[in-house]
């Protein structure tokens, strides 16, 4: 389980104070106006902004005090963040290692990532080369490589086209459970996080407020 217990900060004037958890193989779906701190959120349980107070804990461990190379985190961002240089193959390893020095079977698991997310045929192929999707499914099959327990959605989808949208969120939502990841989700989009099977909290005031 993930949680969050009055983890707090103060930014640009405003006092921010978090509270949630979320279970193994779930989603937490975070919704609020633009500015309203919901990437806040995120920074902080994924280390890049330092709270001022409470705790981050998964499974009764807490980690708000470890950098981000250390957290138990990976987070999936709406600029998927490729190498444009490298091949959708190389852009995979780098979740494994960031100098690419991997081992035979290091790759073989970089295949079956490519393979999962319906891939396996692009893997020599720059990220310049694919479709929003195609590229968003790359950087989801990354994010797995990395096997950490807790995933991040900082509004991945928002730029796909319908069809494709809706096929991400139909294979992120069958990731969540496969992989029992403890998920939050930021969105302005309720349907969005309906079709993920999120639980829906609202930010308010610097607070998340059950709907």
């Amino acid at each position: 389980m993930l949680e969050a217990e009055n983890l707090s900060v103060r930014l640009g004037g405003r006092d921010y104070c978090f509270n949630l958890r979320v279970e193994r193989g779930q989603c937490l779906a975070v919704l609020g106006e633009s500015g309203a701190g919901k990437s806040t959120l995120l920074n902080l349980i994924g280390g890049f902004l330092q709270a001022d107070g409470g705790q981050l804990r998964l499974d009764g461990r807490e980690f708000g005090n470890l950098p981000p190379d250390r957290r138990p985190v990976t987070t999936l961002f709406q600029d998927n963040n490729l190498f444009a240089h490298l091949s959708v193959r190389d852009n995979l390893g780098l979740g494994l290692h960031p100098g690419l020095r991997l081992s035979k079977a290091q790759w073989q698991r970089v295949e079956a990532q490519l393979d999962a997310v319906g891939l396996s045929a692009l893997g020599g192929r720059l990220p310049g080369e694919l479709s929003g999707g195609q590229a968003q499914r790359v950087a989801l099959a990354r994010s797995l490589l990395r096997e950490k327990p807790v995933l991040l959605l900082d509004e991945p989808f928002s730029a796909l086209d319908e069809a494709t949208r809706l096929d991400m969120l139909h294979l992120s939502a069958g990731v969540i459970t496969t992989h029992r990841l403890c998920t939050v989700l930021v969105t302005h989009n309720r349907d969005d996080a309906e079709r993920l099977g999120a639980r829906c909290v609202y930010l308010r005031d610097g607070r998340l407020q059950a709907l």
